[in-house]
């Protein structure tokens, strides 16, 4: 890894752009608009309070264009002028913001890192990240969901979440990769107004009501498969994109964002040293709808630990990422779940796809249990090892209903 990381103050941007706490929201998507931010600092009498994003504005959409920014602030993670490049990767991906202000000794704004920011120098630090060695199709996520021409840009509001993590594939009727549509077009149409005079109530239309091929961005930008990471983040920044498509027989079939660009930053940047312990692992969770179920979050955390806990005994992992891509049509609710592990000896994956969603996160990380053991045995040179009785947890669960619900995965008796 490199002994000196670029810092906040070679990659930030100073003087950035802010708003004072009552600017109206118009005030910000106009902004957003036409400097493409997707996050301003809001100040009170040059006192940074929070930030202002446009997915915090566009899930509210029923406000007036007259509220006040203070009342939709999101805290972000401070950053300062020390902060290391993965300090700030993975500060942004815990956070879920593509910029963070960085702040100086007294507290004051003095300006503002953005994933873009750290793309750019992606490259440069490439090398010692094995980034010329790795390919895209390595890295980069499935493209589960897509949206097509004729789509309405009001369901667009739904996959706000994967929106702000990189553009979604427009396909044709035929299924053929034809655009891109990310945040920044969502927030033309939503800063546009309504053309026209009176309208007829009985066919009231906003201008969400207009179809995803009248504002998607075309061509959209690919690479092929074999791509190498550093060879994509040049790509990135040479066309301003926030992400690239992975194609085959004209669909796309993976998709490459910033936010996976920083996760290997993370993976490989951490260095643990001693026993493997479950908290040195990063865990990214995505796809999830909503704002998600505490109860939910709290058994997949469950699940999460107990699988890193049997993973360690193996390998030392140090990012874990599961990615949910519910299907939920009327003919079915499966969801499908992804999982990348990345490790000191390599990268693994698996994938799941049903009903049963717990189900499909402990198969998922029983699976990738299951093939580092396998590998470390070809490591050591043992081969095909005889069978073995299976291992008990360190641990027992604290949960006795989340007990009883990994017990029903695996048909045990109650």
């Amino acid at each position: 890894m490199p002994s000196s990381w670029p810092t906040a103050a070679d990659l930030m941007t100073s003087s950035p752009v802010t708003l004072p706490a009552d600017a109206p929201i118009s005030r910000a998507l106009g902004l957003m608009r036409t400097r493409g931010f997707h996050e301003i600092p809001v100040l009170r009498r040059s006192r940074l309070i929070g930030m202002v994003t446009f997915e915090s504005i566009a899930r509210r959409s029923n406000r007036s264009p007259a509220t006040k920014v203070e009342h939709l602030l999101v805290l972000p993670p401070l950053v300062t002028l020390q902060s290391s490049y993965p300090e700030i990767a993975e500060a942004l991906l815990a956070a879920g913001l593509r910029a963070a202000p960085v702040v100086g000794r007294r507290g004051e704004l003095v300006g503002i890192v953005s994933r873009t920011d750290l793309v750019r120098a992606f490259p440069g630090v490439g090398p010692a990240l094995k980034a010329s060695t790795t390919a895209v199709e390595e890295i980069a996520a499935p493209s589960s969901t897509v949206v097509r021409e004729d789509d309405l840009c009001r369901n667009l509001v739904g996959h706000l979440r994967l929106l702000e993590e990189h553009p979604l594939p427009v396909v044709d009727r035929r299924g053929r990769l034809v655009g891109a549509v990310g945040v920044k077009d969502l927030g033309a149409v939503l800063w546009r107004p309504i053309q026209g005079g009176k309208r007829d109530a009985r066919a009231a239309r906003t201008a969400l009501d207009v179809k995803v091929g009248s504002i998607m961005h075309a061509p959209p930008v690919t690479v092929p498969s074999g791509t190498d990471l550093a060879t994509a983040a040049r790509e990135m920044r040479r066309e301003n994109v926030s992400s690239v498509f992975v194609v085959a027989d004209g669909r796309p079939v993976r998709v490459l964002g910033q936010a996976d660009l920083l996760g290997v930053v993370v993976a490989r940047s951490r260095t643990p040293k001693g026993p493997a312990r479950v908290e040195d692992v990063y865990v990214e969770i995505t796809g999830l709808r909503g704002s998600g179920d505490p109860a939910l979050l709290a058994d997949i955390d469950h699940l999460v630990a107990k699988g890193l806990r049997r993973i360690g005994r193996s390998v030392r992992a140090r990012l874990l990422t599961l990615h949910f891509a519910p299907h939920a049509t009327h003919r079915t609710s499966d969801v499908t779940v992804e999982a990348r592990l990345h490790t000191d000896s390599g990268i693994y994956y698996a994938s799941h796809t049903g009903w049963n969603l717990m189900a499909g996160v402990a198969d998922l990380l029983e699976e990738l249990a299951a093939q580092t053991r396998r590998a470390q045995d070809a490591r050591t040179g043992r081969g095909r090892a005889p069978r073995r009785a299976p291992e008990s947890d360190d641990e027992p669960l604290d949960d006795p209903d989340l007990e009883r619900k990994i017990r029903a995965v695996g048909g045990e008796p109650e």
